[in-house]
């Protein structure tokens, strides 16, 4: 799926970005957290397969409030009553009378203010990792204290720009170069660090736990147990306090609900709008992944300017496809500066991955690329599985024009002529055990 179409719906005097995605029986409207850029979040393979699920079943709305991504900036941090306002302008702008609401975090107590004052246009209500006040006061000992936000607006000071609080929001993800390009530069684009600030100040003097009760929508409350951003007592409060909620507490400890399991989120999710579980479609096939990415693109978007990106990065995507084409490769999607491919052959797949890399040169750029072959679950046009999840950490140690292969690879094209160099012994984040990792025709 392509990045969809970005309109504008009017609230007073400011424009609000939106697309409308999927064409589904009801309407599911996600309302952002923290920081959000409609168009960037499709750039993130994980949060792209997340919403494309959603869309799945729904007629799905997406948008920026005021202040952030691409909708107007007049200054300051949104109050919840103008985000409301927000809201509401995009319901109006797409036709939609009543929709379910997922609001993620700092989403959250806006979808439940929402929720209580306009009930006729909330069909349901999920609430994921989110809380009613975050800062902990008399008689709520599960918020944190009034010093953690004053650290967040320090660490916004020093690190915003880079994969600020990445170990907080995603830690499965914090060792990830891919990953931790993308939010560095989701967060950028889609708030100034003054905008950021004013967020969190806001959030620290927020407090809806008086709305809980008026709450009469069907409501889901979701959290993981190790939550490090919003902590787990929060997410109890919530499904104690909303009156009929179903409350579901989840292991893990990334906050993103897009990372980490996933799917068990999104399986929840659908069956609680829906009453029922899609039957996903789920071939299991060996094959070998291949995933590439640009070396330093940040930099090089930064220094060529927007257009001139843009043009390199097309002409790497045609040269990249002409490859996989001419290799017997499977395109599976592309993820901003990279592509991740899969091949019914490894050594068809190493041969695609070292021309690849010599002809990126021509256009005055190098990638890197890593390769796994094991069992892979092929659902729906998209791939998973561990095997998927060991080529992206084996293409993450790779080097600038380096391909990268596991050691199942090399052992795999035994007799075609194939040169490797050993590179040693790697732990790759999340994967048990060590790994012997061999660089090719070196």
């Amino acid at each position: 799926m392509g990045v969809p179409q970005t309109r504008f719906a009017k609230a007073g005097d400011l424009r609000i970005a939106y697309q409308v995605v999927g064409d589904g029986p009801f309407d599911l409207v996600l309302v952002p957290g923290f920081i959000s850029h409609v168009e960037l979040m499709w750039e993130e393979p994980h949060l792209a397969r997340w919403l494309e699920r959603l869309a799945s079943f729904s007629r799905l709305i997406l948008f920026d409030r005021r202040g952030l991504g691409l909708s107007d900036r007049p200054g300051g941090a949104p109050t919840l009553e103008e985000s409301a306002d927000d809201l509401r302008a995009v319901l109006d702008a797409v036709g939609s009378e009543s929709a379910a609401l997922i609001g993620n975090s700092e989403g959250g107590p806006l979808s439940m203010l929402f929720a209580a004052s306009f009930p006729e246009r909330t069909r349901a209500l999920v609430v994921i990792g989110s809380f009613a006040r975050w800062i902990e006061a008399p008689g709520y000992e599960g918020g944190v204290p009034a010093e953690a936000a004053d650290e967040f607006i320090e660490l916004v000071e020093s690190d915003w720009g880079g994969p600020f609080a990445l170990p907080l929001f995603a830690p499965s993800h914090a060792d990830d170069e891919r990953f931790r390009d993308w939010w560095s530069r989701f967060l950028r684009q889609g708030a100034s660090p003054g905008a950021a600030i004013g967020l969190i100040k806001m959030y620290r003097e927020l407090d809806i736990r008086h709305v809980l009760p008026a709450i009469s929508a069907p409501t889901l409350v979701m959290h993981r147990t190790d939550d490090m951003t919003v902590l787990v007592d929060l997410g109890r409060y919530l499904g104690a306090s909303i009156p009929g909620a179903r409350y579901l507490e989840l292991p893990g400890d990334d906050h993103l609900p897009f990372v980490g399991d996933a799917d068990t989120v999104l399986d929840e999710i659908e069956e609680f709008l829906t009453g029922a579980r899609a039957d996903r479609e789920v071939d299991r096939v060996l094959a070998t992944v291949l995933f590439t990415d640009i070396v330093d693109s940040t930099k090089r978007a930064a220094a060529l300017g927007d257009r001139e990106w843009r043009d390199l990065v097309e002409s790497h995507d045609a040269l990249v496809r002409r490859q996989l084409d001419r290799f017997r490769g499977r395109p599976i999607k592309t993820m901003g500066d990279g592509f991740l491919a899969t091949f019914d052959g490894p050594a068809r797949a190493i041969r695609c991955a070292t021309s690849i890399t010599g002809e990126v040169r021509r256009l005055g750029i190098e990638i890197r690329a890593g390769l796994h072959t094991g069992e892979c679950e092929m659902m729906n046009g998209d791939v998973g599985g561990m095997a998927v999840n060991i080529g992206a950490r084996v293409a993450s140690q790779a080097g600038p024009g380096e391909v990268l292969v596991s050691g199942t690879v090399k052992d795999l094209v035994v007799g075609s002529g194939i040169d490797f160099a050993d590179r040693g012994v790697r732990e790759l984040k999340g994967v048990p055990g060590e790994w012997r990792l061999f660089a090719v025709g070196a």
